[in-house]
């Protein structure tokens, strides 16, 4: 499923059909034995509503504390946008992602909130952590209103 060789990196690579499909890949981390919190935004996920077939939007912010492993973001920006196809709840995406990303790079600490743009009238926000993050490490609010699209 993964491994730190970089496969997808510096040539052109077509979008996975699926999650499952997709190639997510690690690099080795140069600053392994140092906590830093790494965060990935993506403004623009989509997904599809797995009951009506209808495009679903989320603001999601990752954060991580790595341990040896970096997640390769090339890989990460294909696995993401392989949702776009995929029928899920949001609740499965958002966990699902954090998951993956725990499976592949065994980090010190993750976080990531899926904060859903409302369908109906109703936002979802999804929020999953692995546990307390080490001491002394300054984790940044995830900067997102309680409410997307929110005013």
């Amino acid at each position: 499923m993964s491994d730190k060789t970089t496969t997808q990196l510096g040539q052109q690579t077509a979008l996975p059909a699926s999650p499952e499909e997709a190639k997510l890949e690690w690099v080795p981390n140069p600053q392994a034995g140092v906590d830093y919190v790494t965060r990935f935004t993506c403004p623009e996920f989509t997904s599809l509503c797995p009951v009506t077939g209808q495009p679903d939007f989320a603001h999601l912010v990752i954060d991580y504390i790595a341990d040896e492993r970096l997640v390769e973001s090339k890989s990460l920006k294909l696995y993401l946008g392989s949702f776009r196809n995929h029928g899920a709840f949001h609740e499965d995406c958002t966990v699902a992602i954090a998951r993956r990303l725990v499976e592949v790079l065994k980090p010190k600490w993750l976080r990531i909130g899926g904060y859903w743009y409302p369908r109906g009238g109703i936002p979802i926000d999804v929020f999953y952590q692995t546990g307390e993050a080490p001491a002394g490490v300054w984790i940044p609010d995830q900067g997102v209103p309680p409410y997307r699209g929110r005013g």
